[in-house]
């Protein structure tokens, strides 16, 4: 395994993070199988365990927390979670503001029994919470020592730099880390929030290196896509092989198979080997929901593709392009929100 500085802090991880989003009811409900999936993760190398509030509402943590005080070696385990998505029912459960971070942080301590978080992530933005609130309160935990660093997940490369800017302006601790979304289908992070990562020094943890099963060797071009099972059926029309778009990304999937059958290696290994190519990439988040699926990412840790391999995989997918749009991806609310681009009706028949 090797291993990698996480943006600047001077926090030695591997290159595989063990992502824990399939651990508990929303994939695998066996917290001793899930247990015997980080503990082997461990044991193999993996120093870094990423997870968050929102996975199975909290079961997650519960697992990583009670697998974590069974060991005994909380110090040596870079632990990260996140705050964000609404937890239960009812108003202040989520968002970015500093009302909910410090009640988030609490209950994420009492999840992960700990007295620390060495990574505290805010998963998705807030339009409704200026940033600098945001960073506010970060850094009052970071004095508090309930957090010890903190950076941002899946934002906007617009957005990374506005919150740099505003820590440097009012004199906040910033953003240590970023965690996008980055496979052989998702390259749009090559264009912006990578160059950003670099220029300013951070850390990027990529999540998503399967594009969503695509890359699993599961799915394949003229064979037939049952889209009642798996994340077919969650997202059936991601999986049409009648659109365009999945046809295009069936046709990359058929290429990079045969190219990592010349390098004697699966399509999984190539893609989980693939995000660390890039330089601003420090950690790739592999997600197992089972030993086996655990197992297939690991084989991928001894392999490093060389320049005629990455040039290969540039000719199949252009670098900056998506062929792919992870699921939970984040979309700007002036998108997904028709009142903030649409003038009031009066005003539109106003001369």
């Amino acid at each position: 395994m090797r291993y990698r500085v996480l943006g600047g802090t001077g926090i030695e991880v591997s290159a595989y993070c063990l992502g824990t989003m399939m651990f508990g009811a929303i994939g695998n409900p066996d917290h001793d199988d899930c247990a015997r999936i980080i503990n082997t993760a461990l044991d193999r190398g993996i120093n870094f365990v990423d997870t968050a509030d929102i996975y199975s509402a909290g079961e997650s943590e519960e697992i990583v927390g009670r697998t974590l005080a069974a060991r005994g070696d909380r110090d040596e385990i870079v632990l990260a979670t996140k705050a964000h998505f609404p937890m239960g029912e009812g108003r202040a459960r989520g968002g970015n503001s500093r009302r909910w971070i410090v009640r988030a942080v609490e209950e994420s301590l009492r999840r992960l029994r700990t007295d620390r978080i060495d990574l505290y992530q805010i998963h998705r933005p807030d339009h409704t919470t200026d940033i600098e609130e945001t960073l506010a309160v970060l850094g009052d935990l970071v004095r508090a020592g309930k957090i010890l660093s903190f950076g941002c997940s899946t934002f906007p490369a617009e957005q990374i730099v506005d919150a740099h800017h505003v820590a440097e302006r009012r004199a906040l601790p910033r953003f240590r880390t970023e965690q996008p979304p980055y496979s052989l289908l998702a390259r749009g992070i090559e264009r912006d929030v990578l160059p950003v990562v670099q220029q300013l020094g951070m850390g990027a943890l990529t999540w998503g290196p399967l594009a969503g099963g695509f890359l699993t060797g599961r799915y394949r071009k003229g064979d037939p896509i049952d889209l009642t099972q798996g994340r077919a059926a969650i997202n059936p029309g991601r999986f049409d092989p009648t659109l365009p778009t999945t046809v295009a990304k069936l046709d990359a999937v058929e290429a990079f198979t045969e190219l990592a059958d010349g390098l004697g290696r699966t399509l999984p290994e190539l893609a989980t080997a693939f995000p660390l190519a890039h330089p601003a990439v420090t950690s790739v988040i592999i997600g197992p929901r089972t030993m086996d699926q655990l197992e297939s990412a690991l084989k991928a840790a001894d392999l490093v593709l060389d320049d005629a391999t990455l040039d290969r995989i540039d000719a199949i997918v252009p670098p900056g392009t998506n062929l792919y749009q992870a699921d939970g991806a984040w979309q700007p609310p002036s998108l997904t929100t028709p009142a903030l681009r649409r003038r009031p009706t009066a005003d539109r028949s106003a001369g």
